[in-house]
């Protein structure tokens, strides 16, 4: 049976943070979240079973800071379960007002939960989201945010049309979001697992968005970007899709078969970001159908359209040539 130790909780902002193979990372993550501004926090620290020392170097961090001790919550898988299942755990014991997750590689800047706390209670707010960094080994890339008033306009132009990514992370979202909707993680299917916030702001009648990049989401190896998927994160992905789209239809039916499309689309332009052929022919399988909305989503740059318009037409040339230019100068060689 899993293990819990606890001590005891407040009610402003759940944290939750799943444990895996972090010992380089833990402490800077766990010193930036107790370090916040916010006093009103719950902690909730999930170890999926971690086999290396990252939740003694977490404990030994906690004794650093006292006055947090109280608020915090260590949750023990006996097995490793994934992600998705880390932070479902946190979820069922959360009783915050808002959650709020963070991996545990990343950190934060000190204000972040008191700046979109306040924000979120200024307006009553479903969802609260923001600007983040991009951390590389050298340098940092600063990523902004559409500003959406309506949360309808966030969740049809910006998540669903690409606008915006769909990342867990950035998003204090209201916990009465999760359990009047009976929203979860999907278990088992990390990859692609962070669409949970598609049917999330589906629900969502009241969005704000604070203009300050406060997340530092770590990504040591650019190369990253042009890694070939295994045939498992394809199985994820497409169940989460599925998953997705099966939600989206139960709510609204097919008055959003365009978004949808645009949905599908998004998902499967990392197949195009690559010089691999055999990942053109992964994305020459999946959702041919939505192939005809590429020049109609006007929510995607030019150059992303022109890649997918390429690629619908087979000039899969023009498609790795793209590649070669871009990711592999732009993100190989300046962000490194």
């Amino acid at each position: 049976m899993d293990s819990l130790i606890t001590y005891k909780r407040v009610q402003k902002v759940s944290i939750i943070i799943p444990i895996f193979k972090v010992r380089n990372f833990i402490e800077r993550c766990a010193c930036s979240l107790f370090e916040q501004t916010l006093k009103d926090i719950e902690y909730i620290f999930v170890d999926d079973a971690s086999p290396d020392d990252s939740i003694e170097i977490l404990k030994s961090c906690i004794e650093r800071y006292p006055e947090r001790k109280g608020q915090i919550t260590i949750l023990t898988h006996e097995q490793n379960k994934g992600l998705p299942a880390a932070r479902n755990t946190g979820l069922a014991v959360a009783t915050g007002e808002y959650v709020f997750h963070c991996d545990s590689d990343d950190f934060v800047e000190k204000d972040m939960l008191e700046q979109m706390y306040m924000a979120a209670k200024g307006k009553d707010a479903d969802m609260v989201y923001c600007d983040f960094y991009l951390s590389f080994e050298k340098n940092e890339r600063y990523m902004s945010n559409p500003a959406y008033d309506k949360a309808e306009d966030m969740f049809k132009s910006g998540l669903l049309g690409g606008n915006m990514k769909y990342n867990v992370w950035n998003k204090l979202v209201k916990r009465s979001l999760y359990t009047d909707n009976d929203i979860w993680f999907p278990a088992g299917h990390a990859m692609g697992e962070d669409m949970t916030m598609i049917r999330l702001a589906a629900c969502a009648k009241s969005v704000v968005y604070v203009p300050k990049a406060f997340y530092h989401y770590v990504k040591l190896n650019a190369n990253a970007y042009s890694s070939t998927m295994s045939e498992r994160h394809k199985i994820d992905i497409r169940f989460n899709v599925d998953q997705t789209v099966e939600f989206l239809e139960k709510k609204f039916g097919h008055s959003l078969d365009k978004e949808i499309a645009f949905f599908k689309l998004n998902t499967k332009l990392p197949f195009l970001i690559t010089d691999d052929e055999a990942q053109y022919d992964v994305w020459k399988e999946w959702w041919p159908e939505a192939n005809k909305y590429i020049c109609e989503n006007k929510q995607q740059p030019l150059r992303t359209r022109l890649v997918q318009w390429f690629a619908a037409k087979g000039q899969f040339w023009a498609v790795k040539l793209y590649f070669r230019v871009v990711y592999k100068l732009v993100y190989g060689v300046i962000y490194r």
